[in-house]
């Protein structure tokens, strides 16, 4: 009796024909850039197929459907991948071509392609952050406003009055909502910028080696800075100790 022979259902191909546009991430524009095409010691172009177990070299050949090496038959045409000013535009009739890129282990690495929902979902996000970054911006009081724009601006910021200041942290939380909203959050920010301001107003002072805070008036230590810390960061660490919230106290009296 013959044994009928049973054929593995053919895969069905699924590849969506479109055409696609591709742009080197982090922003990056040269004029030309060329993407390595073919495996080589110093670019190994390699891709793990799963359905077979191992990785299999990659190539891109003009003159062939396939962009595995160990598909490919006869001569081979070979040809540069080049982004002009950060874009590469493929249309649907190179499927190899966007296969290769699909495959390609620089391919969200280096480069990716344009989609436009993911872009308009990184659009939506963007702007809630923002938003979210803009009320806390708008709620925030003076004080603590001052104490992150020293951050960003430095020592300026003094002479600032409070409607500068407060469109200053509405441009700073608009322009740059993640670092804002992660200075927002830092409890030692304020305690940071109170030591400076008693440091610019000379109730106390911090030596010349920018090891040692001591009191203006006579001298006295109040603390060493740990190696290789910042001063006033080591100075508000020091403010929620035992001794260092009596000193704050202190310092808080003679603002007033």
């Amino acid at each position: 009796m013959k044994t009928q022979e049973i054929e593995n259902p053919q895969v069905k191909d699924t590849w969506e024909y479109k055409d696609r546009n591709y742009y080197l991430l982090n922003g990056r524009q040269p004029l030309t850039y060329t993407l390595p095409s073919k495996h080589s010691r110093q670019y190994p172009l390699v891709w793990f197929d799963k359905e077979v177990g191992y990785e299999r070299e990659l190539r891109y050949a003009t003159n062939q459907k396939s962009i595995f090496v160990d598909e490919q038959k006869g001569n081979v045409t070979l040809q540069h991948i080049v982004f002009h000013k950060g874009h590469l535009s493929i249309p649907k009739t190179k499927r190899n071509l966007q296969e290769f890129l699909q495959h390609h282990p620089h391919n969200n690495v280096i480069f990716a392609e344009h989609d436009a929902q993911v872009v308009a979902i990184d659009i939506v996000d963007n702007l809630e952050l923002e938003l979210v970054a803009m009320n806390t911006a708008y709620d925030m009081d003076i004080d603590q406003a001052e104490a992150i724009l020293r951050v960003e601006v430095g020592s300026s910021v003094t002479n600032l009055s409070s409607k500068e200041l407060k469109r200053d942290i509405l441009l700073f939380a608009k322009r740059q909502p993640k670092l804002f909203l992660n200075l927002a959050q830092d409890e030692n920010i304020t305690l940071r910028n109170f030591g400076i301001r008693a440091a610019e107003a000379n109730i106390i002072k911090l030596a010349e080696d920018q090891r040692t805070f001591k009191w203006g008036s006579n001298g006295r230590k109040l603390m060493s800075v740990p190696f290789d810390e910042n001063p006033f960061s080591a100075l508000a660490a020091w403010f929620k100790t035992d001794e260092g919230l009596e000193v704050y106290r202190s310092i808080e009296k003679k603002f007033l």
